[in-house]
């Protein structure tokens, strides 16, 4: 399925940008979604079963856990027993403050089990996290070198519910905050081919009822009107349909992961005509699943 809107931006960009011959450096960028998240999974089932290598795979939120994981060296079905089983107090404990309700020092203690490493400088595919600084209002990338805990603490903690994390006399917040989905930063870090995972929000015109609930519409909003930033450094698009999962929804893990494989399955032709190398790759680009 082609979608038109923006799709002169996506052109131009490859046109300019993509080298015209060689082997592709496919660079995957998850977005976040809280525990609907784990259906990036089933894109990382998909890969692995066609085969493609990834030059590197980038994260922010939910998606900067997934991302290290399998940068780590864990394989999809690793990183589904355990994120299947995961729960909000596995990575989070209530402790009210000044600047959150919720602290993240637990999470440390959940990526040392789901990791291979805990080191940027060890992963097995070049990784990349991003958190925003909420001083400055702008990105911070995490790449090369350092503890990537940290680093996916700082880009999980969403503004209002998890406290900021401080770090080089930083505060940090929620990655999502500054960018929906990291593709500029795999561009940055050498791929030529892009695949964006964005995972949508389920569509509620209700009234909010509580405070998660207005701060989470206003993401909503922002995300809507920062999209097209994203989208022009993306040559394929996967969007699981996980729209009805509520953000918490934990219990949903199996279904999911079988969202996500489902949307990328329909990925699989424009792979391979890229990893074969096909002048026609220029033109090639899908958006699988929901909002496609």
């Amino acid at each position: 399925m082609t979608r038109r809107r923006g799709g002169w931006l996506h052109r131009k960009f490859r046109r300019r940008k993509r080298p015209s011959t060689g082997e592709p450096k496919i660079g995957l960028a998850l977005g976040g979604g809280f525990a609907r998240g784990i259906a990036h999974v089933g894109i990382l089932r998909v890969l692995e079963r066609e085969k493609i290598p990834l030059h590197c795979i980038t994260g922010v939120s939910a998606g900067a856990i997934v991302a290290a994981a399998f940068a780590s060296g864990a394989t999809s079905d690793e990183i589904a027993r355990i994120g299947s089983a995961m729960r909000f107090a596995d990575i989070a404990r209530w402790s009210v403050c000044r600047l959150g309700l919720v602290g993240s020092e637990r999470m440390t203690k959940f990526l040392a089990r789901l990791l291979k490493h805990m080191k940027f400088e060890d992963m097995k595919i070049p990784l990349g996290v991003i958190a925003t600084d909420i001083q400055k209002g702008k990105p911070v990338y995490f790449t090369e070198q350092g503890d990537v805990s940290m680093a996916i603490r700082a880009s999980c903690s969403y503004p209002g519910l998890f406290r900021p994390v401080e770090y080089d006399g930083r505060l940090l917040v929620d990655g999502a905050m500054s960018v929906e989905v990291p593709a500029q930063l795999a561009r940055k870090m050498g791929a030529t081919h892009v695949i964006s995972v964005s995972i949508p929000a389920p569509h509620d015109d209700s009234r909010p009822h509580n405070m998660f609930e207005v701060v989470n519409r206003c993401f909503q909003l922002m995300m809507e009107r920062t999209e097209e930033d994203w989208r022009r450094y993306s040559d394929a698009i996967i969007v699981p349909k996980v729209d009805s999962i509520p953000w918490d929804g934990f219990a949903n893990a199996a279904r999911m992961i079988e969202e996500g494989e489902k949307a990328a399955e329909q990925l699989v032709p424009v792979l391979r005509t890229w990893m074969a190398g096909s002048s026609q790759a220029v033109e090639a680009m899908n958006w699988a699943g929901a909002n496609a």
